[in-house]
Order: C-alpha cells, then sequence, then structure tokens
C-alpha cells in the first residue's frame, strides 16, 4: 500500500518579495546617490540578510512543490550573497565581475519569465528585474554615470512591484480569497480557486512521488 501524506505551509512568497524590495530599495539609493561614497561595506552588510531569508524562502517553496520560484529565490540568495561580499571585500576587479553576474542573472531573469507566465505577479517581477539587472551590468562594466543612475530607478520600480506583490499575497491568505489582482491563470489560478480534487490531479506523477526525478 502507498501512502501520501500532505503537510500544508503557510506560503514564503511574501517574505521573499518583501526581500527583494528591501535590498532593491538599499542598492538602488546606493546607485542613486543617496548614500555617501564611502558606505559601499554598509550597504553590502545590510543586504547579507536578504541573501539568509531568501535561501530560507526557496526551502520552503521546493517543498510546497513550487520549482519556479524556488529556483528564483534561491538564484537571488546567490545574487544578494555575491554582490555582498564584493561590496564588502571589495577585491580588484570586483566591478566588473559583479557587471557579468549582473548580466547572466538578467538572462535567468528572461528564462524564468518565459516559464512563468501564468503567474502573472512573479512574471511581472520577472519582466522588471531583466532590464534592472541589464542596466545594472551595463553601468558596471561601463562605469557611466547616467546608466548607474538609471540602474538605480530601475531597483526602485522592481521594489514598488515586488512590494505590492507581497502586500497582494498577504492579504488573500490572511482574507482567503483574491482582494488586490495578481493575475493567476491557468494551473496558477486552479491551485487558489480549485477544490481538494483539483489539487490532488496528477499527483502520482510529482517531484517525491514518481520513481525518478
Amino acid at each position: 500500500m502507498t501512502r501520501i501524506n500532505l503537510r500544508p505551509i503557510a506560503s514564503p512568497m511574501p517574505l521573499g518579495f518583501c526581500t527583494v524590495a528591501i535590498a532593491s530599495v538599499i542598492v538602488g539609493c546606493f546607485q542613486l546617490g543617496v548614500f555617501e561614497d564611502d558606505a559601499r561595506r554598509a550597504v553590502g552588510l545590510v543586504i547579507v540578510p536578504a541573501s539568509v531569508l531568501q535561501l530560507l524562502v526557496s526551502w520552503f517553496a521546493f517543498g510546497a512543490r513550487d520549482v519556479v520560484a524556488a529556483t528564483l529565490m534561491a538564484c537571488f540568495s546567490g545574487l544578494w550573497l555575491a554582490t555582498s561580499l564584493a561590496l564588502v571585500v571589495d577585491p580588484p576587479g570586483a566591478l566588473r565581475v559583479l557587471g557579468v553576474l549582473n548580466a547572466v542573472f538578467a538572462l535567468f531573469a528572461v528564462v524564468m519569465a518565459s516559464v512563468a507566465g501564468r503567474k502573472r505577479a512573479l512574471w511581472l517581477v520577472l519582466s522588471t528585474a531583466a532590464p534592472r539587472f541589464a542596466v545594472a551590468a551595463l553601468a558596471d562594466l561601463t562605469g557611466v554615470a547616467w546608466v548607474g543612475i538609471l540602474s538605480g530607478v530601475l531597483g526602485l520600480l522592481l521594489a514598488v512591484i515586488a512590494l505590492y506583490t507581497a502586500f497582494a499575497l498577504m492579504l488573500e491568505d490572511m482574507r482567503g480569497q483574491e482582494v488586490l489582482p495578481i493575475g493567476r491563470s491557468g494551473p496558477a489560478h486552479h491551485a487558489v480557486e480549485g477544490d481538494l480534487s483539483v489539487q490532488l490531479s496528477n499527483l502520482e506523477r510529482q517531484a517525491g512521488v514518481r520513481r525518478t526525478l
């Protein structure tokens, strides 16, 4: 006899999106010149908790079988950690290395957005993250001041969208229904609006149940 135990957990995504918003505000303000030029180490230290929190979010998202959200949050965690270390230690060539890292992350965001279309809120965050990190890469590689300012502005825009998404998800969780629109469709919509039979359909094909990944 095969027995499948379902373990309900709270959604970790509001925490993940709040963390994206907070870290984006700190880095964006640094790029906009809100902080002094010698605040690099302080900025790096402040965004360290973002790496830890998003790794935790990724862990719970994997447990909730949301591979897209889990992968995104794990990669955000690594990005914030790498950025933090580069800002704090400031080794030779750190700026150009960060430029390449941001460029790769922008490409990753485009790829993730292409598979997250039915999760409109997540898709919107990714669609904003892609140009933000692409411009950040250009700023790091070229050193042009106005490009850095544009990257900071896009960082604040990313923070606003991530914060809205987090707030909408928290309201939805507290009231048991969608309050603010986040545009779910397809399986993402059925996951919230469908009954238990919808949730358990094709369960035998899920990771951890089937014979091999």
